[in-house]
């Protein structure tokens, strides 16, 4: 982790939200693993990962009540799922 600014429950809640959200609406999630979590340079909780063992992203999470609040994906990240691409769907 690059600092300690968030509990294990925080973390456990970050992780569980992200691996929902990204089984959800995007295509052939297998796995997600989570590398860092952590408050970013303009505050707010940030997570880099990557998914299916291979494919990087990061993510922001808002501490309040733990939606995603942006998502950026890495090269070769499975595309959205067709009903995800106009409007988020529920993790």
């Amino acid at each position: 982790m690059k600092n300690n600014e968030y509990n294990q429950e925080e973390i456990n809640k970050a992780k569980a939200t992200i691996e929902s959200y990204l089984k959800s609406n995007y295509e052939n999630i297998e796995s997600v693993e989570i590398n860092e979590v952590y408050k970013g340079p303009m505050g707010g909780m940030r997570i880099e990962g990557t998914v299916n063992k291979k494919y990087g992203f990061e993510a922001g999470v808002e501490e309040n009540d733990f939606t995603i609040g942006s998502i950026s994906e890495k090269k070769g990240f499975p595309d959205l799922k067709d009903e995800c691409k106009n409007k988020t769907c529920d993790y």
